[in-house]
């Protein structure tokens, strides 16, 4: 594996594709830290140092798990990617679902420029989606004490000192233009870097709590220094055991996120000419976590609006707040709520997007049939039969990694919010799992061509073939050189600013 790594730098266009991938990741996080106009950065800065020095056994240590993964933090720190790319998430899904309901979007991307056009209306769309939800940024930003996320803000200073309309027409428009700045980004990444643009987007965004989740276990575990009472050298053996915990629960995701049963298909023989055709047996692989992780976002997404709702309309009616915390992942009702949520979307995502008799038609066709069923309707009913029970082991694997944070925070003292539990289970898990393994198995492919070992010595790296597609060449030289020599100047005016702000 380590000579693979080392093989990537030997490939001129793969190592093009890094180096571009990396520079855009660089922009994307520094996006993060540039704060919205009219927003005073002094009182975000107190408000960070305080979250950071926060008793992780209280669930508002950790930031929300949703707004981290698609934000990356830029809301808590009221950047220009505040909305992250939340909202291009939002409307592909809504247009794929449209896509699999509605016939006249089904036989437009049929069509051979019908992709082009659903393309241009999931854009569309985003831009109507982020002008709501960055409306509702600048009033959240006017009175941050109704978020969670924003709770206790108000206590370091004013959060915007001269608000008046312009300034949230101005808020507005930033926070869409940070968006769509990230959607062309990850475009960007898509064609001409490594992976999928708009996945690596939402990896990096967790990556990025990563260190602040170490610092928070160190001192909880190890130093002892907040609300443990003192260190305790037997607490030390609950972080090596979270350690190993970690590892099996990232090789239990990765063996049931690639599990798939494998329908055996058996072509008809024909001849055409001289040459014989058909006769073989092939596979139709059908998996057993075929939603991946869109049931535990739309679960998480559907949880997320009431305790949203009741802190605008109620902010301080007591009933509204004992519901709100229950709703937050602090009570049971979070996750029974939860795991109903994500069986309901498991069954609804395989119902839209899995086609058994269009598959069954396209087998009688091409004369393929399963061993032992008839073509036709037998082979649609015995394929829907298949994927009923293969979505009800992937909607119960599902749903144990939603609540293993829970889990795991009641035996160590934990809240479910907390920020070291963040990387247990839950989407995080699943989408960084996914990405890596898409990353890996498009770098291997890439080393392969060229006649260099893939990662492993004895098969291949398994990943999702539908994320592999590059429909563009890598980055030029030139456009390279320019590129870092921009990150450079980012990253020197960056820490001259920091430097600055620590020495005053």
């Amino acid at each position: 594996m380590i000579s693979a790594f080392a093989n990537t730098w030997r490939i001129p266009e793969l190592r093009d594709r890094i180096l571009f991938t990396l520079a855009m990741i660089i922009i994307i996080r520094l996006g993060v830290h540039v704060t919205l106009p009219g927003v005073d950065g002094t009182v975000i800065k107190a408000y960070m140092d305080s979250l950071a020095k926060m008793d992780p056994t209280n669930a508002a240590a950790g930031l929300t798990a949703m707004l981290q993964i698609f934000s990356g933090g830029g809301l808590q720190q009221a950047g220009i990617f505040a909305l992250g790319i939340m909202p291009y998430i939002s409307a592909s899904i809504m247009i794929q679902l449209m896509t699999a309901v509605v016939p006249k979007m089904a036989r437009l991307a049929r069509e051979d420029n019908g992709r082009q056009k659903i393309t241009q209306y999931t854009r569309y769309l985003t831009i109507g989606i982020a002008v709501v939800q960055g409306y509702f940024v600048s009033r959240t930003l006017l009175h941050p004490e109704t978020m969670p996320y924003l709770q206790g803000i108000k206590d370091f200073g004013v959060l915007v000192p001269d608000p008046s309309l312009l300034w949230q027409v101005l808020v507005t428009v930033t926070t869409v233009a940070g968006t769509m700045l990230l959607m062309w980004i990850g475009d960007q990444m898509t064609e001409r870097g490594i992976g999928n643009g708009t996945s690596i987007i939402i990896t990096v965004n967790i990556i990025a709590s990563l260190p602040g989740a170490l610092v928070q276990a160190w001192r909880y575990f190890v130093t002892g220094d907040v609300a443990t009472g003192g260190a305790n050298p037997f607490r030390a053996l609950w972080m090596v055991g979270l350690i190993v915990l970690l590892l099996v629960v990232i090789a239990g995701t990765i063996s049931l996120t690639q599990a798939q049963r494998r329908i055996a298909v058996q072509y008809a023989k024909r001849v055409v000419g001289r040459k014989q055709f058909g006769g073989q047996t092939q596979y139709l692989p059908l998996k057993v976590n075929y939603a991946g992780v869109m049931p535990i976002i739309f679960a998480s997404a559907v949880l997320s609006l009431p305790p949203m709702m009741l802190g605008w309309m109620f902010p301080n009616a007591g009933w509204a707040t004992k519901l709100q915390n229950a709703l937050t992942g602090q009570g049971t009702p979070y996750y029974v709520l939860g795991a109903l949520f994500i069986f309901f979307f498991s069954y609804f995502w395989v119902a839209t997007m899995f086609q058994p008799s269009q598959i069954a038609e396209d087998l009688k066709r091409n004369g393929g049939y399963v061993p032992g069923v008839r073509p036709g309707k037998p082979t649609a009913d015995f394929l829907d039969f298949t994927m009923t029970r293969l979505t009800f082991a992937g909607a119960i694997f599902l749903t144990l990694t939603f609540v293993l944070p829970a889990l795991v925070g009641a035996f160590t003292g934990l809240q479910p919010g907390s920020l070291i539990l963040q990387f247990f289970g839950g989407t995080s898990l699943l989408i960084l799992v996914g990405v890596v393994l898409d990353v890996m198995r498009q770098v291997e492919t890439q080393l392969i061509q060229k006649h260099y070992d893939g990662f492993l010595r004895k098969g291949k790296v398994k990943g999702r073939y539908d994320r592999l597609a590059q429909t563009g060449a890598a980055a030029s030289k030139t456009a390279l050189v320019y590129l870092w020599t921009v990150v450079a100047v980012l990253v020197v005016v960056g820490g001259a600013v920091w430097i600055y702000n620590k020495s005053h």
